[in-house]
């Protein structure tokens, strides 16, 4: 009798892993700016491709207005795996608080049953996915930089110094972020013609504001390029010394047409804002040229650099941290290095 026990359980789990391959469908938690899609977002798209090859993939978008239809819009052909674009237009929804959004993606996944959640690992969806993940008793996965089948997943572990392979076992839905720096966009993208389909939110509770609410929002110069996509970063360090130094950085930025980056030390001394933070406790990028200067290397801001093409790095410390990844290192002062090389690049800007 055990034998046959032990054996129809081993066939029930074969039948559910067969099911789960067969019947793949994920919904991407969408960032937009209130006219175009997040690209951090379309490589969520790219990462739930990997998932299987019958996926059926929707994106949720939420917000308020005709920007809210211009994104939607947006969003219908941004990839051509898309066979959905789900929007929950409501004032509930103008600003990304997690508690609304938490609420909307709870609802849309009692009623659609996805067996994947995805979100980027970005502020938007570190923010809204955890809460979300509650609401619905199943245990995320984050920062996944490699998925190896519908369960099995990649992350990094010990700030980046080592990767962990894990497997997803609970119950669906399967929630994860990824780094968009991991799941790179092609060319294929922007080819879409998915359905667009609007949210019935007269279930949602009118009380869902919860605890926090929206106070502001600042962002960084609308001309320099996004420090998340960038093809070239500029990061300043402690070594600047103060704010009226960090300007040097700034302006090499705009020679090279970069986006400008700072360590957590420069940030914590309030050189620049956070927003322009790089690392582990920052933003994760992956540029093609990467220049650091007057960064020793702390582990966690190597975390966030790691995947750039080419790293470059000017120190006065011979023996700083950031030698040992760089591509290319000068050891000198930086107030010497920087200012020579604003001096001698043609007033040219590369293209972003």
């Amino acid at each position: 009798m055990a034998i046959n026990v032990t054996l129809f359980r081993a066939l029930r789990t074969q039948r559910s892993t067969i099911a789960l391959s067969r019947f793949i469908s994920t919904l991407i938690l969408t960032e937009h700016d209130g006219s175009f899609v997040k690209s951090s977002s379309v490589s969520a798209i790219v990462a739930a491709k990997s998932l299987g090859e019958d996926n059926s993939i929707s994106m949720l978008l939420a917000g308020s207005g005709p920007s809210l239809e211009e994104a939607a819009a947006d969003a219908a052909k941004c990839h051509p795996s898309v066979s959905q674009v789900l929007v929950a237009d409501s004032d509930k929804f103008k600003y990304h608080l997690a508690e609304p959004w938490a609420k909307l993606v709870e609802l849309v996944q009692r009623r659609g049953g996805y067996s994947h959640i995805i979100a980027a690992s970005s502020s938007f969806g570190k923010n809204i996915l955890p809460r979300a993940a509650a609401l619905l008793d199943a245990s995320p996965i984050t920062d996944v930089v490699e998925i190896l089948g519908s369960h099995q997943f990649v992350r990094p572990i010990y700030a980046g110094n080592a990767l962990s392979t894990v497997r997803y076992s609970g119950d669906q839905p399967c929630m994860l972020t990824i780094r968009s720096t991991s799941f790179l966009v092609s060319t294929e993208s922007r080819l879409g013609t998915a359905a667009i389909s609007q949210v019935d939110l007269s279930t949602i509770d009118e009380e869902i504001v919860g605890k926090s609410r929206y106070v502001g929002c600042s962002s960084q110069d609308a001309e320099r390029p996004d420090l998340g996509n960038a093809r070239i970063v500029i990061t300043g360090g402690r070594g600047l010394k103060s704010a009226e130094n960090f300007k040097m950085i700034e302006k090499l930025a705009e020679k090279l047409g970069a986006a400008v980056g700072a360590t957590r030390a420069a940030v914590d001394a309030g050189f620049v804002p956070n927003e322009l933070q790089v690392g582990q406790t920052g933003k994760i990028v992956a540029p093609e040229l990467y220049m650091a200067f007057g960064v020793s290397g702390a582990i966690q801001h190597l975390a966030g650099i790691r995947d750039s093409k080419v790293i470059v790095a000017v120190n006065k410390d011979a023996d700083a941290p950031i030698f040992q990844v760089a591509d290319y290192g000068l050891v000198g002062d930086l107030f010497d290095v920087v200012p020579e090389l604003i001096e001698k690049l043609p007033e040219k800007q590369l293209a972003v």
